[in-house]
């Protein structure tokens, strides 16, 4: 093995500028494909940030509430009790909040309106809110504006104030200190208002933050006329993510053992349920457990679509390649003839011949598709780290985020360098297997 190994790596030496092009063209494609992966992964990483901070925890306790089989309200009652029951059947648990949920139109001083959900919060219990939202400059949503951050999210502790997202903040044309009216319609049916000053202005968190806005629990209570026994949903955070499902499931069953109604499950966000609740003939509270993934099932078609642009992509130049390296190897083969007639003749079998050229396609891939995936991970770090800005909002809504971000997984990166080089070596069997069955005599004679 040791000598197949020294003549390979000697031929790939000998045959440099076809050795440099082949290893070009598949370092290429591999450098594509990891930095393809890197902005799926992003894409995943922005979806998991925005869904878990805006839209739901890890796993959700929400529900509805009919007071009439005619009408329905996104509300769990007893909300300490049902805090109490996961506290106590929840080994995974990291924490837990409560959000209050709502819907109405923002109307800004100058008479635009934006349609937006209403997240009623705690701020002074949200901690890990603050580390993740990130105030925004004020000369990103303000013409004129300065360079600087104004407002502070935790002035949400103050009565009547709300946390606007920068794309609201340009459809309102509004800033810090401005005041913006919400508009909408109680569980009774009547209409409600509330004025609320914007006291900060965060930075775009990809496609949901467009339709939600952050109030304190008491503007959802007054606006709603709710006690304050009442929430939305229980957001569940969980040491694991990976464990929503498994949490969620049992949840299902210590809810329904303790007397709780508990509907069916259904892999779809609270608000595509409303038709099909308020249809059923029933009254009271019914529990809706979800996890995150279900919360946000509707934007699961931008990953789906974008790594579906990526495997058609890569398997045509994955085509191209194969192509490529099967007509040089051939080439190589027949340059070669000599050569391999003479190895034949001082003794070397057939399988050794077609493992040497088996060999060297093997070396040039795992060569190239290494440094390929070096390459193609240092720059999607660069471009990570440097916080590239997207101005497009098509592009905002496909990448979930206002910048572009790319995340690296280590063992995606050692698939793609498997899987090429293994296709490298594949597109070296016939090859391989021709030139092992070339006779001596015959391709002495040839050469000649």
């Amino acid at each position: 093995m040791r000598v197949l190994l020294v003549i390979a790596i000697r031929n790939l030496v000998q045959a440099r500028r076809r050795t440099a092009l082949l290893s070009t063209a598949i370092g290429l494609v591999t450098m594509l494909l990891v930095l393809l992966m890197a902005m799926s992964a992003g894409i995943s990483d922005n979806l998991v940030k925005s869904a878990t901070l805006l839209s739901a925890g890890h796993v959700n306790v929400g529900g509805f509430f009919k007071p009439t089989s005619g009408s329905v309200a996104p509300l769990v009652t007893n909300v300490a009790e049902i805090r109490q029951i996961v506290q106590e059947n929840t080994p995974e648990l990291d924490y837990m909040i409560d959000r209050n949920r709502g819907w109405g139109k923002l109307i800004g001083p100058t008479g635009h309106t934006v349609q937006s959900g209403l997240s009623g919060v705690d701020i002074d219990t949200e901690s890990h809110m603050l580390e993740v939202i990130q105030p925004a400059f004020e000369d990103e949503y303000k013409p004129n504006g300065r360079h600087e951050i104004v407002g502070d999210p935790k002035r949400l502790s103050e009565p009547n104030t709300a946390l606007i997202f920068v794309g609201q903040a340009k459809r309102l044309e509004v800033g810090v200190g401005d005041t913006i009216t919400v508009q909408t319609e109680t569980l009774g049916g009547r209409s409600n208002t509330a004025d609320l000053t914007v006291v900060a202005v965060a930075r775009d968190i990809g496609l949901l933050s467009g339709f939600s806005i952050y109030v304190p629990k008491k503007v959802c209570y007054d606006l709603y006329q709710l006690s304050p026994d009442t929430t939305g949903a229980v957001w569940v955070y969980l040491k694991n993510i990976d464990d929503a499902d498994a949490v969620m499931k049992h949840l299902r069953e210590v809810f329904a053992q303790k007397g709780y109604r508990v509907m069916d499950h259904e892999a779809a966000p609270f608000w595509m349920k409303f038709e099909g609740v308020q249809g059923e003939d029933w009254v009271g509270q019914k529990l809706d457990l979800t996890t995150w993934s279900d919360e946000v099932s509707f934007l699961m078609w931008v990953i789906t679509a974008f790594d579906t642009v990526t495997f058609a992509l890569v398997a045509v130049l994955l085509v191209i390649i194969v192509v490529g390296i099967t007509n040089t190897m051939w080439n190589t083969v027949r340059e070669r003839t000599r050569e391999v007639g003479t190895m034949r003749a001082i003794g070397m079998r057939r399988q050794m011949v077609g493992a040497l050229f088996m060999t060297e396609a093997t070396l040039l891939g795992l060569f190239a598709t290494t440094t390929g995936a070096f390459l193609g991970s240092v720059l999607a770090k660069g471009i990570d780290l440097a916080g590239i800005g997207v101005p497009v909002d098509a592009m905002k809504m496909i990448l979930l985020s206002d910048s572009i971000h790319m995340s690296v997984h280590p063992l995606s990166v050692l698939g793609a360098i498997v899987v090429l080089t293994g296709v490298t070596a594949l597109a070296a069997v016939w090859p391989a297997i021709r030139a092992s069955l070339l006779q001596p005599v015959k391709a002495l004679a040839h050469a000649e």
